[in-house]
């Protein structure tokens, strides 16, 4: 994929897409929101789990409240206004928690629906490094959602390396993304990739703008109204709820 190809995958706005479709029903729809599912299950995770609830009925409660966004207009009927997919999803999921707790606990969570696949794994493993002192389940929320938009920038940056068949320059180079310090020296990558010190500084800097323009076109696509200026605010928040 060339750097100035626009990227497929999710539609310009994740939420007013499935939101204006109305109609569940349509294949469109359903399949913008199971993508949402699937990508953003993690925070919700966070969320129920810093209430209070055990790692099982967290893992339920999840998997319950996208079936509920699969099977009710509930995003038809959001107040776009709102503007942040995340804002909507960290209140509403509270609303839904706040009415599961008036049900009938014996009831069978989910009605036996899986909308989305959870490692369970997986969501207690991170869920067991994140901070655990003050950190309400909305700020544990905001912490979870912004690192899922991160690692998923760095995820499909490396999946545009591999398939242009630059995934080993991807690997040596991803320290230059994460924060994290480079495993080895510009001099030594250049020297296993056979391309000059220059050429490696050089791919450094087309990474490093290549995930800046996907992570904004990530958190682009979970606003309503993506302005510059929005995008730009929702990422200083984003951080902000990392402690930057």
């Amino acid at each position: 994929m060339n750097e100035s190809t626009p990227r497929a995958g999710f539609p310009t706005t994740h939420w007013s897409q499935v939101a204006r479709a109305g109609n569940l029903a349509a294949p469109e729809a359903r399949t913008a929101l199971a993508e949402l599912c699937a990508a953003y299950w993690y925070p919700i995770y966070a969320l129920v789990r810093r209430t209070g609830h055990g790692h099982t009925d967290s893992l339920d409660l999840t998997q319950e409240y996208f079936a509920r966004l699969l099977e009710k207009p509930v995003l038809a009927a959001a107040d776009r206004s709102r503007g942040r997919f995340r804002a909507f999803l960290r209140v509403d999921c509270g609303f839904f928690l706040g009415d599961r707790r008036d049900r009938d606990q014996a009831q069978k969570r989910g009605g036996g629906r899986a909308p989305l696949s959870i490692d369970a794994r997986d969501a207690e493993g991170r869920y067991r490094i994140e901070p655990a002192y003050d950190f309400t389940p909305d700020r544990l929320f905001d912490r979870a959602w912004a690192l899922t938009l991160l690692t998923r920038a760095v995820d499909l940056v490396a999946a545009e390396y591999a398939t242009s068949g630059r995934g080993p320059l991807f690997e040596k180079l991803r320290g230059a993304l994460t924060g994290d310090s480079l495993t080895v020296p510009y001099s030594e990558i250049a020297t296993a990739l056979g391309m000059t010190e220059a050429a490696v500084q050089q791919a450094a800097a087309r990474l490093r703008k290549r995930y800046r323009t996907i992570l904004r076109d990530e958190i682009a696509a979970t606003l309503d109204n993506p302005t510059d200026q929005a995008v730009t605010a929702e990422i200083r928040d984003l951080f902000d709820a990392l402690g930057r």
